[in-house]
């Protein structure tokens, strides 16, 4: 056992330091922080939602340790992908339904211009 004030090597059990007279403490029990409490909060949510990268390394990095706040940030990020892929789809229907009309139209206008009647 060594002292914690000096560093100087002491027999075990003893009660203070040979070198520098500091009081040894003998219980070296281990001590443990306590558990930070899992509540998942809605923050992380909406933390991947707004980021979904963040929200879906959270839930990576958390769903052994907490659980419920690494669902609630992956349910965040989910959300946030699905509600995008889902503009995308509208998106394209739009583009694609604009590029038939106008190219319909400029046939039909076409057809008209050299058959008047």
């Amino acid at each position: 056992m060594y002292c914690p004030r000096c560093g100087s090597q002491i027999p075990d059990g003893a009660q203070f330091c040979n070198m520098c007279g500091a009081p040894v403490n003998s219980n070296n029990a281990p001590y443990y922080s306590p558990r930070s409490e899992d509540n998942g909060s809605f923050g992380w949510a909406v933390l991947g939602f707004f980021i979904p990268i963040v929200g879906l390394v959270l839930y990576l990095v958390w769903k052994t340790e907490k659980p419920k706040s690494a669902k609630m940030a992956g349910k965040g990020a989910l959300v946030s992908v699905m509600i995008y892929v889902i503009f995308i789809v509208i998106y394209f229907i739009i583009i694609f339904a604009m590029i038939g009309a106008l190219s319909s139209g400029a046939n039909a206008a076409t057809t008209m211009s050299l058959f008047p009647f």
